[in-house]
Order: structure tokens, then sequence, then C-alpha cells
């Protein structure tokens, strides 16, 4: 959230660069995205070989798949809240600091409050994106197996049938998670 604030309220040069890095993983394939983690969070990787020796692994652990979902869930909260912070007035923000609040407090009493509807909307829309991922998981992080990694195996070891009940429990699943955040997430409209 405070790179999504900083977007909204600042120019820079090299600004154009750092929302397309942000994007990136929602177009890169999440195969690829798996490799690069694991080139550089895997036991010999960059990250990954330094941190070994204290103990932080991420293969084959819930670090790893929290890293996973987390590279290509980012981008969804991060555009969102970026969008949402643009659309509250900086006069509003503006006046709380001249009326004696610091940047904190204006950012959770004035501007957090104002901007909630799209921060939330894009935490959702990170999770859901996050606990889909099977490609980066997979590479990564096979062990524990994450739900997209056990319906791909029921695929493999049981066919449609045992695979299709599982799938369809998660569908089931989410459209409630989506119709009950789609009713606390719009505004009320008048009539």
């Amino acid at each position: 959230m405070p790179l999504a604030h900083f977007l909204a309220r600042r120019s820079f040069p090299g600004k154009s660069l750092v929302e397309g890095l942000i994007g990136l993983p929602v177009v890169v394939p999440h195969t690829a995205a798996g490799v690069a983690l694991l080139t550089v969070f895997g036991r010999q990787g960059l990250l990954g070989g330094p941190l070994s020796r204290w103990g932080i692994l991420f293969t084959d652990n819930v670090a790893g798949i929290t890293l996973a979902m987390l590279f290509v869930g980012v981008p969804f909260l991060v555009t969102a809240a970026r969008d949402a912070f643009s659309l509250v007035r900086s006069e509003t923000e503006q006046a709380a600091l001249t009326d004696g609040a610091g940047s904190w407090q204006v950012f959770l009493f004035v501007t957090l409050p104002a901007a909630w509807r799209g921060v939330a909307s894009g935490a959702l829309m990170m999770w859901a994106r996050g606990i889909s991922e099977f490609g980066a998981v997979v590479i990564l992080a096979y062990h524990p197996k994450v739900v997209p990694v056990l319906v791909y195996e029921f695929f493999e070891a049981f066919g449609v049938a045992t695979a299709g009940a599982v799938s369809a429990l998660l569908i089931v699943v989410a459209l409630a998670v989506f119709t009950l955040a789609r009713t606390v997430l719009t505004e009320p409209t008048d009539r």
C-alpha cells in the first residue's frame, strides 16, 4: 500500500518503468515466474543461497508458496490501491495537515477511509490470484501441496470425475466469497 500511495501522489523519472515492473507478473507465463523465483530464492539462488545458511528456505515450504502467491498477486493490490488513492482529493489531505494532523494520521484517518473500497477490492483480487496460482508454486514449492496442485494431481491420477468434484467445490467457495465481497464493497446507490 505504501508503494501504491506513492505512485498515486508522486511523479518522478522512471515512474512508467516502475509501474511496468509491478505489472510484469501478470503477463509473464507463470511457469517462467516460477523458474525466475527459483533462480533467485532457490537453495542455490542469488538470495536463497545466503538465506539458506540462516535457515530461511523458500523451496518446498510455506514461505515459498507465500512468495510465489505474492509475486503473482501483488500487481492487483498495487494497481487497485493506486487507482483508489488517486481518487482521494489531495485538498482533503492538505486540510487535515493544515489542521495539525501528521502524515500517518492523514493516511490512516483521511486517505485510507476514503479509498478503502478500492484497496479492499485489490486485496481480494490479490488473494484470488494467489490461491489460484499453479505454475510458480509447483516449480518453487511443490510441497506442501496447494489446492491447484492437488486438483492437477487428482486429474492425472483419477481423471475428470475426481478433479471435477474438487474443482466444483472450489468454484462454489470462490463464488460465495466474491458475492459477499461484491455486496460489501459496492457503494450503495441513491434511488
